[in-house]
């Protein structure tokens, strides 16, 4: 049957890009390289960098963690933590054991103590320029230096100060080009700004990748998505309920270590999100979306509002002098919503907004973390494990203006053997067709759905992202994105 579809999709002029549809490839992909992270944190300023750091070692396998370094902000001066970390890491140290069991590849607790460093107990820039060198600052130089081509992803979870003192450094010390190539390998996130120091790397070095929600009014800012709520976008995963039962209590000396809620759950955790690599999420497209939310690069022409979290002591918000990966919008329409069913109705739709672009995948990424601290103590019989998606076509279609094609997820298995379920949709806000595009009159939560591709009169592009969720405890997804190219006839 798939062999009679192929042979009339292509003689009705389908382009497909690569192999036979309905095919699966045999070449085994090759594993991608793990992406390389140092994290700047100002731990002990509020509880939320202490969750964020539980739950980014639970995910060392997934990344080679080149440094986590103790640094001030706006709500922390005077002071930098690094036993903190220490002591979150000793408790990493316990269960890494445990988590071997279930993925290959977590690092030692001896290994991640050798790169934490610590920056000046100094605020801003007043920890900026000559004279004001730190074991952070020199640590995030040898690690750029390092003859790696690896981009080095700097989440910042307070201020940045020790980043830009190594900048500052770089450009003094180094011929213009050495430091080009420097400033190439960069990719950073920060938490809003929590110091004067984020504008000055913004304005100062403009080839530096940079994702942020500028300015001091945190409402205004897309990683609020992870812990703020609206009907619809399942506030009882973030609970204080939720975090004892699934989080801190029962499961060992990391659960232990994650502090009851303050201010708002893990306020850091977006910077690294989209560095998870579970077929969504593409660090160098935060333009595509995943778990950490979704950015576009234009240059904001006004000043974010001041919000509640303001403070009299934050320096002024100034403009934007070049483009920067910021706060876009998502619709969650009803047909990427998760349901149990086809036939079931929908949650009522949350509204537009820069958290929808986190909050729409808030169900899948707190049952991922629960499970992975489930790892620290149970049995891989005794816990689960995330699906492994798979496609029988590749991740990249060229189709013609009002030509049918089928997605399908042929081969997709999972480790434990669960039932899977499957749900294919849109992503309209991550291409550039501007339109929706319906499954009807068949149902989308098949693995194998046919599609008939919209009339355009430009090429256009449109996301597909296929939703696989097993049916054990927590229930786990993983998905993969099928980017499709539509050009008229």
């Amino acid at each position: 049957m798939l062999t009679l579809l192929h042979s009339c999709l292509l003689a009705s002029g389908i382009l497909l890009s690569s192999m036979a549809y309905g095919q699966a490839n045999p070449a085994q992909p090759k594993p991608e390289p793990r992406t390389r992270v140092l994290v700047l944190t100002d731990i002990e300023a509020d509880p939320d960098d202490s969750q964020s750091l539980v739950r980014f070692l639970t995910y060392a396998n997934k990344w080679d963690i080149e440094g986590l370094v103790a640094t001030t902000s706006i709500h922390q001066k005077q002071r930098v933590a690094p036993e903190t970390i220490h002591q979150i890491v000793d408790a990493y140290g316990k269960v890494q054991p445990n988590l071997l069991k279930h993925e290959p590849g977590y690092p030692t607790a001896q290994a991640i103590k050798a790169v934490i460093k610590k920056g000046l107990p100094v605020y801003g820039m007043g920890g900026v320029g000559e004279g004001h060198d730190s074991e952070g600052s020199e640590w995030i130089i040898k690690v750029l230096e390092k003859p790696d081509t690896r981009p080095l992803w700097v989440p910042v979870w307070g201020g940045p100060n020790t980043l830009a003192q190594a900048l500052w450094k770089i450009q003094k010390t180094r011929s213009a080009e050495q430091a080009e190539k420097l400033y190439r390998k960069l990719r950073v996130y920060t938490i809003s700004d929590q110091d004067d120091s984020g504008p000055w790397i913004r304005k100062t070095f403009p080839g530096v990748f940079f994702i942020c929600s500028p300015g001091y009014g945190y409402e205004a800012a897309t990683w609020r998505g992870i812990n703020t709520t609206e009907k619809g976008t399942h506030p009882d995963v973030i609970s204080s309920d939720w975090l004892a039962q699934h989080i801190q209590q029962g499961h060992g000396p990391m659960g232990a270590m994650y502090p009851d809620v303050a201010y708002g759950m893990e306020g850091d955790t977006p910077s690294f999100m989209n560095l998870i690599p579970n077929g969504l999420n593409n660090p160098e497209h935060p333009d595509f979306g995943g778990w950490g939310g979704r950015y576009r690069l234009y240059q904001p022409t006004s000043l974010p509002p001041k919000g509640r979290f303001s403070r009299p002591d934050f320096p002024a918000d100034e403009l934007e002098t070049r483009p920067i990966w910021t706060n876009t919008e998502d619709s969650l329409y009803a047909g990427a919503l998760v349901r149990k069913s086809f036939m079931e109705a929908p949650e009522s739709t949350p509204p537009k907004s820069i958290y929808t672009t986190i909050w729409r995948w808030r169900q899948d990424f707190q049952n991922d973390f629960a499970a992975r601290m489930d790892w620290c103590t149970k049995s891989y019989q005794a816990a689960n494990h995330p699906p492994k998606p798979a496609l029988a076509h590749p991740t990249s279609l060229t189709v013609r203006s009002g030509e049918p094609f089928h997605l399908n997820a042929a081969g997709t298995t999972d480790p434990d053997g669960d039932s899977m379920s499957y749900l294919w949709f849109q992503y309209p806000e991550a291409g550039t067709y501007p339109g929706l595009v319906s499954f009807r009159p068949y149902a989308s939560n098949l693995y194998d759905v046919p599609v008939t591709a919209p009339t355009v009169t430009s090429p256009q592009t449109i996301h597909f992202i296929l939703r696989v969720t097993d049916k054990g405890t927590p229930a786990l997804s993983r998905y993969k994105r099928v980017i499709v190219t539509v050009v008229p006839k």
